[in-house]
């Protein structure tokens, strides 16, 4: 296997670990140059860095994306934190709680909204 192959199977590799069962890997043959760039660096070269842990790196995106305003995103975080067991339903709300202080009122109705429809789809799923 080649540098570039390797890289490319550590990022799909990672890509699912943080996201299968969320958001599906695109294949191989519809992916344009944005999307494999995605896979091969942020998820075959930073992601796979051993110095934090999948849990860390996205409660840094999410502090990132709830300061930003990116509510879908949030959404995509958190689902996926809660379905490969890395946050509970009670650590995400105590994010809410938390975020508050840092980004305001607004910014939190936005993610509140996101919020509310994964612990929905959450629920969906487990049972919970």
């Amino acid at each position: 296997m080649s540098g570039e192959e390797d890289r490319t199977a550590r990022g799909e590799a990672l890509f699912d670990a943080v996201y299968g069962g969320v958001v599906p890997l695109p294949p191989r043959e519809s992916r344009g140059a944005y999307v494999q760039n995605t896979i091969d660096h942020l998820f075959g070269e930073v992601w796979t860095r051993d110095v934090l842990t999948i849990a860390q790196r996205r409660l840094l995106i999410l502090g990132a994306v709830i300061a930003l305003g990116e509510t879908d995103i949030a959404e995509i975080q958190i689902r996926a934190a809660l379905a490969k067991g890395e946050l509970t339903v009670e650590q995400v709300e105590e994010i809410r709680v938390f975020m508050v202080n840092y980004v305001g009122h607004p910014r939190m109705a936005g993610f509140s909204a996101a919020l509310g429809r994964a612990l929905a789809a959450h629920r969906g799923t487990s049972g919970e």
